[in-house]
């Protein structure tokens, strides 16, 4: 036995939807699925949160000159550093996009002063609020790991399928 559940797809098949599953479970916070689904996209998700954990405080800092109506200004940057760059390449070739959404009393205007800097909102999410939250939950703790919850709901109407929601702790 390989160790990962085959779900009755096709591995291209099984890949998409466990990826798709984890995205929103990173984006959202829970997915609703079956018992399975949510064994196999827990994995992945635990996976893709640790190391971005592990990772985000990795930081360089790096000043530039700029130019700005034929003055020359330096100003200091903060880039990533090797590990957390290589961290957030895998973690963009892995996850799938999200499109930000607009708020209900937010302005179109203010919707894209708040976004214009921000091309990939998942990734960020993960970088620059999960992450954190996590490792301060792991130094409280002395543990790592357990990122995601189960809960069952009950057998599914039709199939019998055990439902479950699928959360972030």
């Amino acid at each position: 036995m390989a160790g990962y559940k085959k779900l009755s797809k096709r591995p291209s098949i099984r890949d998409a939807i466990i990826r798709n599953q984890a995205t929103t479970l990173l984006w959202n916070g829970k997915v609703e699925t079956t018992l399975a689904r949510a064994k196999a996209v827990s994995r992945v998700a635990e996976k893709w949160l640790t190391k971005a954990i592990n990772t985000y405080t990795d930081t360089v800092k790096v000043e530039k000159s700029v130019v700005v109506d034929g003055v020359t200004t330096k100003k200091q940057v903060v880039n990533d550093g090797p590990k957390k760059l290589n961290a957030r390449r895998y973690l963009m070739a892995n996850v799938y996009d999200v499109q930000e959404q607009r708020g209900a009393n937010e302005s179109k205007s203010d919707f894209i002063a708040r976004t214009e800097d921000i091309k990939h909102p998942v990734i960020e999410k993960i970088f620059n609020v999960l992450a954190p939250k996590y490792a301060q939950r792991n130094e409280e703790n002395g543990q790592g790991g357990g990122y995601t919850r189960i809960v069952k709901c009950g057998p599914r109407r039709g199939d019998g399928a055990e439902k479950v929601i699928l959360t972030l702790v």
